[in-house]
């Protein structure tokens, strides 16, 4: 797939990664500052894709326990539970409530790695210097950005019930060791979309190199 036109890199303009703001800078300029807020100028993120990478092995490594430690503790005067994510669900699904089970499967389990999958995608292929669906890959990349936010349901959950549910002797709620990890996971994963500078899905087309 061949790109028409030359991009701002490619006309010597670069953005702010900070304030935004879009300046002339020459390719040997390695000092350059913005002129509003004086951050370093750089045409791409630097070591963009080193540290998405550390962020993302990080929340792959906190995915295990994060799915396998207790997420919440609940109490009551005939009974006590421990859950994890996925036995969350199944005793949602089984006490009458599909629809939630539905939505904590999804929101807790898929969509977390739904967002390690596609990450780790968009890495490879930049690493590989891909030119394979990249409109596929920015609407990808543009999906994770927007469900990263919506992925704390569970710590949402956790937290509310553990903050309104302390009827001492009577009922109890509260977070487990689990909730740390996922919560760490979904903060990762933010960070590494955060971290990846998607202009580099475009730099084969353009036939330019990360400077």
């Amino acid at each position: 797939m061949d790109w028409p036109g030359r991009s701002a890199a490619g006309q010597g303009f670069c953005s702010c990664h900070v304030c935004g703001l879009v300046s002339k800078l020459e390719q040997d300029d390695l000092a350059a500052r913005c002129p509003r807020c004086t951050t370093r100028l750089h045409f791409r993120k630097p070591d963009s894709l080193h540290r998405c990478w550390a962020f993302l092995i990080a929340a792959y490594i906190l995915y295990i326990p994060a799915n396998l430690m207790i997420m919440m503790e609940t109490g009551t005067l005939i009974s006590y539970r421990k859950d994890t994510i996925l036995s969350g669900v199944i005793h949602l699904w089984h006490n009458g409530n599909p629809g939630i089970a539905v939505i904590v499967f999804i929101a807790s389990i898929l969509v977390p790695l739904f967002k390690l999958v596609v990450l780790t995608l968009l890495l490879v292929s930049v690493r590989r210097g891909s030119t394979w669906g990249i409109k596929h890959r920015i609407l990808l990349y543009r999906i994770v950005e927007l469900v990263g936010r919506w992925s704390m349901l569970d710590i949402f959950v956790v937290t509310l019930l553990a903050a309104l549910v302390q009827i001492q002797s009577f009922a109890t709620v509260r977070a487990g060791t689990g909730a740390i990890a996922f919560g760490a996971v979904v903060v990762l994963t933010m960070f590494a979309a955060m971290e990846f500078d998607p202009r580099l899905m475009w730099d084969p087309l353009r036939k330019e190199r990360e400077l």
